[in-house]
């Protein structure tokens, strides 16, 4: 599970000259926070502050080079058995950095979308989340999707809940259901599928992260420490994206004739 909520952070967004074949929408798992603290003797929550500086370097990057998604999954619903004063610094952390951020968030052009449930943190800073969403939701330089109290396997119960009421109502039928239906009732409706998941930490385990998203996704797993994110990293993950062939099951002869041979 990722090491802690990693606040919404200032950018710079500027589309300079790319490389190609980049993800469109990328996923990171930030996982390690807590271990960078306790290997510094530091306690846990510095990792977390360290974090934050991490968490602005892949919001950065992801606008200088034009990936319009990014999606980070900053507190998952098995979070909460950590220990009360983390989870309430973490708490603190969100809601300062709303505050203090949100301004330049919508001057960058940032659009904040919130999947999960962030209505479990308490109502003031649930109003203050969904005030942000809404000052936002026209902006179209980058979707920046925040995970809070999500996890993948409720998201799958709620959707296929709201697809049973809707067979109550007599508005669909069970056997006409498709997968596009049943997108449609995810958390993460309006979103492209992630191209690219990067997980830190050491860990080789998606922690119940987009499950039904992630079908198709390619995935990069470093053991670098969130708080040790940089530059050189997201680099490494965009090139071995790259190196891979996606063939969605076709097979490579399918996909050169397709390409022109590219």
């Amino acid at each position: 599970m990722p090491s802690g909520l990693a606040p919404i952070i200032p950018v710079t967004l500027k589309k300079d000259d790319s490389p190609e074949d980049l993800p469109q929408h990328l996923a990171i798992i930030m996982d390690g926070n807590g271990r960078w603290a306790k290997a510094g003797g530091q306690a846990r929550v510095q990792g977390h502050r360290r974090g934050v500086d991490a968490a602005r370097q892949a919001t950065t990057l992801c606008g200088e080079v034009g990936i319009p998604y990014l999606t980070l999954f900053a507190f998952s619903r098995e979070n909460w058995r950590r220990p009360d004063e983390e989870v309430h610094f973490l708490t603190q952390l969100l809601a300062l950095s709303l505050e203090k951020e949100l301004g330049r968030l919508h001057e960058n052009g940032v659009k904040l979308n919130i999947i999960g449930d962030p209505s479990s943190f308490g109502r003031k800073l649930a109003k203050t989340i969904d005030s942000a969403v809404d000052k936002t939701s026209n902006n179209t330089n980058l979707t920046l999707t925040i995970a809070l109290n999500y996890g993948a396997r409720q998201e799958l119960l709620t959707a296929a809940r709201r697809l049973a009421e809707s067979c109550v109502a007599n508005e669909l039928s069970p056997q006409a259901i498709s997968e596009s239906d049943l997108e449609g009732a995810l958390d993460t409706h309006g979103l492209p599928d992630p191209d690219l998941l990067i997980r830190t930490g050491g860990e080789v385990r998606l922690s119940n992260f987009l499950l039904w998203q992630l079908a198709y996704t390619e995935l990069f797993f470093t053991d670098v420490l969130w708080p040790d994110f940089n530059e050189a990293i997201f680099w490494d993950a965009i090139a071995a994206y790259q190196r891979r062939q996606r063939r969605f099951g076709r097979i490579g002869e399918q996909i050169e004739s397709q390409s022109g041979g590219r």
